[in-house]
Formats: structure tokens, C-alpha cells, sequence
């Protein structure tokens, strides 16, 4: 991923022609919300100088007649735009709408935005602005510092924050806040690096495949704090399919990083055979009991996977961990990592009398997966991505 900057109140700069700057705006059902943003949206036009805004609605067919009321719009404003398709999911809707507007539209610009009401047209200038001035991604964040979610109850905002972990931790994706949100504005040429063909997941895990797939193409990214209320009109459209597809998008966005997970796992294959070997050795060679040849022969095995993780699998990482600190960090997670191993082991070989060996090897799978996740985010951790609210005289939210 390309660097990040802390946003700055940036000069405007005027240009001779102005780009376009397109919003993409997936609707279901969405009638009286649509009426109340467009007019909100196109308001501040005279505040970005810089670029036309355009809205191109993607409407998934809805019953309530949303597709009309943007029908009448469009006739008294050329810079609204209308398709309509079946109803697939939010992913669908967001790859179709940009589809049309890159064929169509020639835009420079490219914004995500809901229809419901929750994301505030004025930071649209905001956005717009800091994408002139070099990042190839902004992100509207709930959850970087001087964001809110003020209406949130105490089990959603744990589930958010909960979703925002996992993708860091478990997906692999760079410590952004905020890796769910729906508010965003992307430079249409990285949008046109992406393979939109692997972002697969119709529901709501497709703003973290699109993150994944932006950050993979070197965006250059900066968060904004917004605050995002409840909505006005209308209701929620997360259901229980779009949740359990979130969970198989993450280990997806995972394996999506394949040249640091093959060697990652190459290098625990070999950290496999040094255990059991040493392990066999001590047990069948030596004579020891296994509470004494099992500690000896995950020890071992850390010390060689440390050597071979730090030349191999996360040489390309940037971190300002000493070569010391990594050891002590690796050495701690694959402390725990090893005391997983162990207490299967035990428990599979002392108490319920299957074979050590085969315990051993079950043992052994727990405790690579452990070490993977945590030294991954915490070992070789990548450089913490800073926000617009990050320090003092930055830009507060705006809210309408």
C-alpha cells in the first residue's frame, strides 16, 4: 500500500475544465430518501470548484417506486443518471453502478454513498478535495478519531468494532478503523486497476473486498471522522446471510494475500518436521517422557521458525521493531501458540488415550494457526495508518 498523510487544510487550486466526480448510489426501496439526498447532494456543487458532480442511482427494481422518483428528477437535472437491474445485493449493485460509470460517465472521481440518509453530503467537498491533493482513497470513518455513531446501541457498536477487528487481525487488511464503511471516494483509475471479477460477495462484505482489492493496487488512503446517525426512513437491509458471508469474505480477503500465507505456511511445514522430528527423537531415541520432549521440541521449532518468518515470509514488511523486539514478540506468540499445542496434546494423548503422535500433529495445526494471526498483526505488524482527527487543527465532522 502506498504511504498515507495526515489531512491538512489544502489550497484550492482552479482548473480550466472541470472533471466529474460520480456517486454511485445503490437504492431498495429508498423512495423518500432519495428525494431529500439528491437535492442535498447537488447543493453543493458551488463548494467543489474542481469536478461536476454527477449521482448515477443503481436501483435493484424497488416495489415503492424509487426508480420514479429519480425518473422525475432526472428530468429537470441532466447530471442524474438511472439504471435498473434485479435485485442481487449491495456488492452487485456497487460493481454494475461502477461498470456504467467508467464506460459511460468518464469520470475522474468515483464516490460510495448510501441512500439512507446516514452519510452527510457535506463532506463531500472534504473528500473531494483531499483526492485532488493525492489520496487515491478516502475513507468516511466511524471509528477514527472524531467519528461517532451516537445512536448506536451498545451490542451494535461492539459487533462493528468486533467486524473492523476480524478483517485486521484475521483478514490481513493494514490497521484502518474503519474497514466497513460505506462512505468512500476513489480515484477512478484504481478503480480500474481492481479485479472486480474477485469481489464475489453480493451483500455487505463488499466493502471490505473492495477495500482489499483497492489497498492491493497501491491506494494511497486517509480516513476522515464522520458521524453517522440512525436512519430517518426506511429500514436496515443486513440479514443474517449477509452476516455468515462477512465471516467467509475475511478468511477469502486471507488467502487473497497468497505469496505471504504460501511461505508463511511453507515455513511452518518445515517448523512441523523440526517438532516431530526432534519430538521422535527425544521420545523414542533418548527415552523422555513426552511432558518433557513435547516443551523441548516446540522450543526448538520457534527459534527456527523466528529465523526463517523474519528472512522469508515478512522480509518485505517496513517495521521499526528491532530485530531483538521481533525475537521477544515471536517468542511470546509462539509461547502461547505452544501452549495450545501442549494442552491439546495432553488432552488428546493423556485424556482421552489416543495416539501421542497423532495428538502431537493435531496439536501442532492448532498452535501454527495461532501464530499466524498473531504474528501477522503483531510481530511484523504494518505501520499504524493515521486519520484526519489524529491531531490537533484538523478538520472536526461536519454533519447536515
Amino acid at each position: 500500500m502506498a504511504g498515507h498523510r495526515v489531512y491538512r487544510e489544502l489550497p484550492h487550486i482552479g482548473r480550466t475544465c472541470m472533471q466529474r466526480a460520480v456517486i454511485v448510489l445503490p437504492t431498495y426501496n429508498e423512495a423518500e430518501n432519495v428525494a431529500v439526498l439528491l437535492p442535498r447532494i447537488f447543493a453543493r456543487q458551488e463548494e467543489i470548484p474542481s469536478h461536476e458532480l454527477h449521482v448515477l442511482v443503481v436501483d435493484d427494481s424497488s416495489p415503492d417506486g424509487t426508480a420514479d422518483v429519480v425518473r422525475a428528477m432526472m428530468a429537470d437535472n441532466p447530471n442524474i443518471h438511472l439504471i435498473s437491474g434485479r435485485k442481487k445485493g449491495l456488492g452487485e449493485a456497487y460493481k454494475r453502478g461502477f461498470r456504467h460509470a467508467l464506460d459511460t460517465l468518464d469520470p475522474d472521481l468515483i464516490l460510495e454513498m448510501d441512500a439512507d440518509l446516514q452519510h452527510d453530503p457535506a463532506m463531500l467537498p472534504v473528500f473531494i478535495d483531499l483526492a485532488r491533493h493525492g489520496f487515491s482513497l478516502v475513507i468516511g470513518s466511524r471509528f477514527a478519531l472524531g467519528g461517532s455513531t451516537p445512536n448506536f446501541s451498545l451490542r451494535r457498536r461492539a459487533i462493528s468494532l468486533l467486524g473492523n477487528w476480524m478483517l485486521r487481525f484475521m483478514g490481513g487488511l493494514p490497521p484502518i478503523r474503519d474497514c466497513t464503511s460505506g462512505f468512500r471516494c476513489i480515484k477512478a483509475d484504481l478503480i480500474r486497476k481492481c479485479d472486480l471479477s474477485f469481489l464475489s460477495t453480493k451483500g455487505y462484505s463488499f466493502q471490505s473486498s473492495l477495500l482489499f482489492e483497492l489497498i492491493r493496487n497501491q491506494a494511497r488512503v486517509i480516513e476522515v471522522p464522520i458521524v453517522f446517525p440512525d436512519r430517518i426512513s426506511g429500514k436496515s437491509k443486513l440479514s443474517f446471510a449477509d452476516q455468515s458471508e462477512f465471516l467467509l469474505n475475511i478468511f477469502k480477503i486471507r488467502f487473497r494475500k497468497s505469496e505471504e500465507f504460501l511461505t508463511f505456511s511453507a515455513v511452518g511445514a518445515s517448523g512441523v518436521v523440526v517438532n516431530l522430528g526432534i519430538y521422535t527423537l527425544l521420545t523414542r531415541s533418548v527415552g523422555a517422557p513426552l511432558e518433557i520432549a513435547s516443551p523441548v521440541a516446540i522450543e526448538l521449532s520457534i527459534i527456527w521458525n523466528f529465523l526463517l518468518n523474519n528472512v522469508l515470509t515478512f522480509r518485505k514488511r517496513a517495521s521499526e521493531a528491532s530485530f531483538r523486539t521481533r525475537f521477544i514478540r515471536f517468542h511470546v506468540v509462539a509461547g502461547i501458540a505452544g501452549v495450545v499445542n501442549y494442552a491439546i496434546l495432553l488432552l488428546l494423548a493423556r485424556g482421552l488415550g489416543l495416539w501421542d503422535i497423532g495428538s502431537n500433529l493435531v496439536g501442532i495445526g492448532f498452535g501454527v494457526l495461532v501464530n499466524y494471526f498473531l504474528n501477522s498483526r503483531w510481530t511484523w505488524r504494518e505501520s499504524c495508518i493515521p486519520s484526519c482527527g489524529d491531531r490537533a487543527g484538523q478538520l472536526p465532522p461536519q454533519s447536515s
